[in-house]
């Protein structure tokens, strides 16, 4: 394709080594040309965008993966946006694989909602649609002003389970906690699987953890004759014994998550499964994001491989762990793009997709 008659341009909004090759294969697949633009830290480590090519009356799409410096990358995709529509970018569509600050997306300990500030942030820089996959909450997408197609993993990780485990119709599907089972079964019912589901103190649900409203009320002035209203006590949380609901001895364990990123629970969990009899341990999950001594405590622990996509750069994690797998999702960020500019239906990319995927 032609890519002055494409009617579109693809631009890397990060100067990183995997952003640009993610990019380029997202390219290659769509026929077209990386757009020409320059990315970079000026000496005040101020962030610079320099877009080298007209984009007038065009659709823009710009790929950004997520690295390591959370903050920056944003700040990438925010300037290039402004910069694109500054440059009369007829729509500007971001192309983010993992959604940054996607955890921060309820209320907790007197904080924010990170997650809906950044929606307002990209809206605001000239953002007019986004392409994702595998929002940490799918409720998320309600707090952006324009469109967001939230794509899924699993057919491709279903596929790398079908092809490169053997003998994986001895395998059990499990979840970390009740509130990952409807994933689980999921995948499950796919792969025709059994199903386990880890229940107790081994696991901190993020649920359960403290919101800052149990600490007492500062003193405060009370009208003479009137007393505070006795509400109803409520007891506080104990969790059970560790339970693992399923069984999974003598056969394969495969714990499947949307992120991957502190694996204390995962190495517990998988502890746990190898004295319940599992003799062999993947982890499947749609973002990597390992971070601090993610590698090496998956490298001494119980886990045989973590597979995950390439929608976070983690090629340093890979040199520090062997166990570490990618499956390449490329493919259904082209064909996205693809249909968006062609104004085509996206029902195709969620063929037998449930909402619980």
């Amino acid at each position: 394709m032609n890519v002055s008659r494409s009617g579109y341009r693809v631009f890397s909004a990060n100067s990183s080594t995997a952003c640009i090759e993610l990019a380029k294969k997202i390219t290659e697949r769509l026929g077209v040309e990386l757009g020409k633009s320059v990315v970079y830290q000026g000496s005040n480590s101020e962030t610079k965008v320099e877009v080298q090519e007209s984009v007038r009356g065009q659709d823009i799409f710009i790929i950004q993966t997520i690295p390591r410096d959370v903050n920056t990358a944003i700040m990438e995709l925010l300037v290039m946006a402004y910069a694109l529509k500054t440059n009369c970018a007829k729509n500007i569509i971001g192309v983010i694989p993992y959604f940054p600050y996607s955890k921060q997306c309820k209320m907790r300990k007197r904080g924010s909602i990170v997650c809906k500030l950044l929606a307002s942030m990209l809206a605001k820089a000239g953002l007019t649609h986004i392409i994702t996959m595998d929002l940490h909450q799918k409720e998320i997408q309600g707090f952006f002003s324009f469109p967001v197609d939230n794509l899924r993993a699993s057919p491709f990780l279903i596929q790398y389970i079908q092809e490169e485990i053997p003998d994986y119709r001895n395998a059990v599907i499990v979840a970390r906690s009740p509130s990952s089972a409807k994933r689980a079964q999921s995948y499950a019912e796919r792969l025709r699987l059994g199903l386990a589901v880890m229940h107790g103190e081994a696991h901190h649900s993020e649920l359960d953890m403290p919101d800052g409203r149990q600490s007492p009320p500062p003193m405060s002035r009370t009208t003479p004759g009137h007393t505070g209203l006795e509400l109803p006590l409520m007891m506080a949380k104990e969790k059970p014994p560790i339970t693992v609901v399923g069984d999974v001895g003598g056969r394969i364990a495969i714990i499947v998550d949307d992120i991957i990123d502190d694996v204390e629970d995962f190495v517990a969990t998988a502890e746990i499964l190898k004295e319940r009899g599992a003799y062999k341990i993947y982890i499947m999950a749609t973002h990597g994001l390992l971070s601090a001594d993610a590698p090496r405590l998956l490298e001494d622990s119980a886990i045989d491989e973590v597979v995950v996509t390439n929608t976070v750069p983690h090629e340093v994690q890979k040199l520090q762990c062997p166990k570490i797998k990618t499956v390449d999702v490329s493919m259904i960020l082209a064909e996205a793009i693809r249909r968006t500019h062609n104004g085509e239906s996206m029902a195709y990319l969620f063929r037998n997709i449930a909402v619980d995927d």
